[in-house]
């Protein structure tokens, strides 16, 4: 445990010193502050208006920015210690392979993931001086929404770092995965409804197995409890789980995906040539 805090705790002063961290950080920051620049708190859309509207906006844009940014700043994190020797450097040491993969993962997983929420609280925070009412409910469950998405891509990241071996394929590789889950949130499964006769029951699966687009509609479900922005979908969803039970799966599913992509990964990692 103490190897594996250690290791935590080196990660985290890499990751700060790194230019990836400041330019991470000022993209969050700086959404929030366009966001009372541009006076979205003072506007009423769709009945959203205050911090509701706030966080609601800052939902969307997490759902496009926040995935690619683990992906590439996290997917070279193994791949670049072994070509730089610094994996062989720690195992020179008396750190067992678990302590090191866990503790990358734990470090880097709170490097990615404080930004994010310490620039929501910002956001809330200076909503509440601007004497904005705070939606507490949707606050709690979108923070716990942001960890369980978090974990899920941090997962995904650890097991494309320990499957190659150097950063450059990674990355592509990275982006690859990226793509494919963002154009699952619409445009094939558009096409897969339109041209083929796949029960649409199926397609509404695939596209929950997609933790973006698990995350994207109980996102929604948390302002819109009827869905009803998302069209007869929300009938099946409704349906099946209801609003309390899908919430509780969006925030289960992309923690227990993240964790069989890490455990994945860690059998990689254990198993293959490390350097």
């Amino acid at each position: 445990m103490r190897d594996l805090s250690l290791i935590a705790l080196l990660d985290i002063k890499e990751s700060i010193r790194a230019k990836w961290f400041y330019v991470y950080s000022l993209v969050f920051g700086g959404i929030i502050a366009l966001f009372f620049i541009t006076g979205v708190t003072q506007s009423t859309v769709m009945g959203f208006s205050g911090l509701s509207r706030l966080l609601l906006i800052y939902i969307q844009v997490t759902i496009v920015i926040l995935p690619i940014f683990i992906l590439i700043t996290t997917v070279r994190s193994i791949c670049d210690d072994r070509e730089s020797n610094i994996l062989e450097y720690m195992l020179s040491f008396p750190v067992s392979l678990k302590s090191y993969y866990w503790g990358k993962m734990f470090g880097r997983f709170i490097t990615v993931f404080m930004p994010v929420f310490i620039a929501m609280i910002i956001g809330v925070v200076w909503g509440m001086i601007k004497g904005a009412g705070v939606p507490w409910e949707v606050l709690i469950l979108y923070s716990a929404m942001l960890f369980s998405m978090t974990w899920a891509f941090l997962g995904i990241a650890f097991f494309i770092s320990t499957l190659v071996k150097t950063p450059d394929i990674a990355l592509g590789l990275s982006f690859i995965v990226w793509v494919i889950m963002l154009a699952f949130l619409d445009i094939i499964l558009i096409c897969l409804m339109m041209q083929s006769n796949i029960d649409e029951e199926f397609i509404v699966f695939v596209a929950l197995a997609n933790p973006l687009e698990t995350f994207r509609i109980s996102a929604i479900a948390l302002f819109d409890p009827e869905l009803t922005v998302i069209g007869p979908t929300a009938y099946f969803i409704l349906d099946n789980f209801g609003r309390g039970l899908f919430l509780v799966f969006s925030l289960v599913y992309p923690v227990f995906l993240g964790l069989v992509f890490a455990f994945s990964g860690y059998l990689l990692f254990r198993k293959r040539d490390l350097l």
